[in-house]
């Protein structure tokens, strides 16, 4: 594992060095970029008689466990990171906003693009069954907050706008875990779905997890404001995430959401009553760089990811195909919510589309596809899944700064 671990930064820090001198992308999409460019290469040569780098790469993308390396060791540390520099009073002015995207919005869209999802495969000669379709929708919809944090700061998003977009995408993880159980169990064993059930998956993973961070937050907080080193301080935040990450799994809540609530309440409490300025300095510049090293390391395996993919031509069409039915589905799941808010608020003229084209899709979304039981239909969602995520992290990635510009007049107050 150690050697593995090795490769892997050794890798992000090239690409990253190649990325600042000779490509100039932000970085993660950087990094995406060059690690999809080296696949290709060794997939190239594969099909060209030369199969030991190929084959290499598989063995140790083989023996790396994307999907618990992502959900249960990068994404803890990444949302604490993300969500120590939320402003909780800005957040708080959006709640109401945030709280229908990230509930409706997420069930509106699993819906839509599950439906679109069953007709288009069915047109191209994909018969997946509707629920797999369901499937696919619920763990595409939920817009991904490494991908999403790690874009806005440069992007030029105005400052209400970006409050919205960062708020929906750290808080619809539990309503999205939700939808993904409910329908995984259906679809794997057949499990007859109550009201009931639904209501108290959602209590211990959503509203658990929110109470959870609340108490470890606090916990945290009480130990940092009776201490000026920012060593120790360092120290307590790192053990808030691990192990208040850990123990949420082991209690069955949500351990995202947890992360979310204990850093919006370090980074806007803790920060203002519980550390000096030295602290404060140290603390930021810490977890900034926890941030940064987390993310580009993680486009990379994304990127790499590609290699053990099923590369079928008709799984690779449908996934072009599903690109607008995700978009679509993301555009009536922002657009219904926001209009039907305007009487009670005022909103930009063009906050839906920036919205739409700002739900970018992660790496969240391939590893909720890699928890799929094995089989034919986890190779052809998987590979769905990561056509999607790709056009989404480069495409709408690069040319968000251009929509927010364009969409919204350099920012209008009421965005």
């Amino acid at each position: 594992m150690l050697d593995i671990v090795a490769l892997v930064i050794t890798l992000t820090a090239l690409f990253s060095y190649l990325n600042y001198r000779y490509v100039g992308l932000p970085t993660t999409i950087g990094v995406m970029v060059i690690a999809l460019a080296l696949s290709l290469a060794m997939l190239g040569a594969h099909h060209l008689g030369w199969v030991y780098p190929e084959r290499l790469a598989r063995e140790v993308l083989g023996r790396i466990d994307f999907e618990e390396v992502l959900l249960q060791g990068m994404l803890s540390f990444l949302l604490f990171a993300g969500a120590l520099h939320v402003n909780l009073d800005d957040l708080a002015r959006q709640k109401w906003v945030i709280i229908v995207l990230a509930t409706a919005g997420v069930v509106t869209s699993t819906f839509l693009v599950g439906g679109l999802a069953w007709w288009l495969f069915g047109v191209l000669g994909l018969d997946l069954p509707l629920i797999w379709c369901l499937l696919f929708g619920a763990l595409i919809s939920p817009t991904d907050p490494i991908a999403v944090l790690g874009l806005l700061k440069t992007a030029g998003v105005p400052r209400t706008l970006e409050t919205k977009i960062t708020g929906e995408s750290l808080f619809n993880d539990g309503i999205a875990v939700v939808v993904f159980l409910v329908l995984l169990g259906i679809a794997a064993g057949g499990h007859e779905v109550s009201a009931g059930g639904v209501a108290l998956l959602l209590a211990e993973e959503a509203l658990g997890g929110i109470l959870f961070g609340l108490a470890i937050g606090y916990a945290a907080y009480s130990l940092l404001r009776r201490v000026d080193d920012y060593r120790v301080e360092v120290l307590i935040t790192l053990a808030l995430v691990m192990g208040g990450y850990a123990l949420a799994s082991e209690i069955h809540v949500s351990g995202p959401l947890a992360m979310v609530v204990a850093g919006l309440l370090i980074g806007n409490h803790g920060r203002l009553f519980g550390m000096s300025d030295h602290t404060r300095e140290h603390l930021d510049t810490f977890w900034e760089l926890i941030d940064e090293v987390l993310n580009a390391t993680l486009f990379v395996l994304i990127g790499l990811e590609l290699i053990v993919l099923n590369l079928r031509g008709e799984y690779l069409v449908a996934g072009l195909a599903a690109i607008p039915a995700v978009l679509l589905a993301r555009l009536v799941s922002v657009g219904l919510p926001i209009g039907l808010m305007r009487g009670a608020r005022t909103f930009s003229p063009n906050v839906v589309r920036v919205m739409t084209w700002g739900g970018l899709r992660g790496g969240i979304s391939v590893a909720m596809a890699l928890a799929l039981p094995p089989g034919a239909v986890r190779d052809a969602l998987l590979t769905i899944t990561y056509v999607v995520v790709v056009f989404s992290i480069v495409v709408q990635g690069l040319t968000i700064e251009w929509v927010a510009k364009t969409g919204t007049g350099g920012g209008a107050p009421g965005a």
